[in-house]
């Protein structure tokens, strides 16, 4: 007997990396072993040395084959085993391992944007749809598109054990949200990852495409941005903690230093309007949704929990984001000696 093993990896294209794929049989009771793969056809080699290998790093069953099959993250690794210089991921690995210590997870809340076509889902041909907020956690056919799809996709990610935390509708047509978390700093990056294949994958029966694009609809409609929630073991049990991560984050050019690596196009989004702060300002404050960085309510009134930065777009590579979080704000607690 046989099993099929979808492998999955993150290619070498620029601004904003894509997701491959392809299958292996493989017999039962296999190990998932290393593979190559053409990387002259994904932004990952020349044409005349083209080989680069997958290495597997991360496998759940597959929910839309069933059985016995599996999806297989991988890393990308030149032929010489060492990581190819696209695989962001073995920088985390060394970041996450550093400041394992201080316990660091981390809940991923995920933006995008169904299109049917050249237009996102829910919006009439030749015009535009009523303006943005009756969307945002709606319900009936008037305000609510693709939900179809989410459920389909939600099942499918449970399927597959992922840490699924939610969905929601978001504030623009055909624009919705689910989270991943909370969760160790690889962990939470790599499910992010099969997650966002899994939602590509699943819109695919529906013959919907989904966009991580940070500003699908130019004007007065919301971006589409990969709000990161953050804590350590000091920033759970005491405030001055969350402080001093919130701190930390805007010291020197650590503000500028984080946004430039948020994602492509991340200045069409953080206009400060649609709920942003502006690209090249930081701030943090409670229950600010105008802030880079926010501080919940009930965080402030615990005295202990998390930070949200809420300047990440859609499109970020969450191997990115949860490194420079964690290497700035471990960096500066250990400093602190709030660890």
């Amino acid at each position: 007997m046989t099993f099929k093993a979808e492998y999955i990896w993150i290619d070498g294209t620029e601004p904003t990396a894509k997701l491959r794929s392809k299958t292996k049989i493989l017999s039962d009771g296999a190990e998932l072993p290393i593979w190559g793969f053409d990387g002259s056809s994904t932004n990952q080699a020349e044409g005349h040395a083209s080989d680069r290998v997958l290495k597997p790093v991360f496998s759940c069953p597959d929910p839309i084959r069933g059985g016995d099959d599996v999806l297989v993250l991988c890393e990308v690794l030149n032929i010489d085993m060492t990581p190819h210089e696209s695989n962001t991921r073995a920088a985390l690995t060394e970041v996450a391992e550093k400041f394992a210590g201080q316990e660091p997870i981390f809940g991923i809340e995920q933006e995008y944007t169904f299109f049917k076509g050249a237009r996102p889902l829910g919006f009439p041909e030749g015009g535009f749809p009523a303006a943005q907020g009756g969307y945002y956690c709606g319900v009936g056919s008037d305000e609510i598109f693709g939900r179809a799809i989410v459920e389909a996709h939600l099942d499918n990610c449970l399927k597959a054990g992922l840490g699924i935390s939610g969905i929601n509708a978001e504030v623009m047509p055909g624009q919705w949200e689910f989270q991943v978390g909370p969760l160790a700093p690889l962990v939470v990056a790599d499910q992010l990852w099969i997650a966002r294949w899994l939602l590509y994958r699943t819109a695919e029966d529906f013959d919907v495409s989904a966009t991580l694009d940070p500003k699908p609809v130019k004007g007065d409609w919301n971006g589409a941005g990969a709000h990161t929630n953050f804590s350590t073991k000091a920033m759970r049990e005491g405030y001055d903690a969350i402080i001093t991560a919130c701190e930390s984050l805007g010291e020197g050019s650590k503000p500028l230093d984080h946004v430039k690596h948020y994602g492509a196009g991340i200045d069409d989004r953080l206009t400060g309007l649609h709920e942003t702060a502006p690209w090249n300002e930081y701030s943090y404050g409670v229950s600010n949704r105008g802030a880079s960085v926010r501080i919940p309510w009930q965080v402030e009134q615990d005295g202990k929990g998390y930070i949200e930065d809420r300047r990440p777009n859609a499109n970020v590579d969450p191997y990115l984001v949860t490194r420079l979080i964690v290497d700035t704000c471990c960096s500066a607690l250990e400093k602190a000696g709030q660890v």
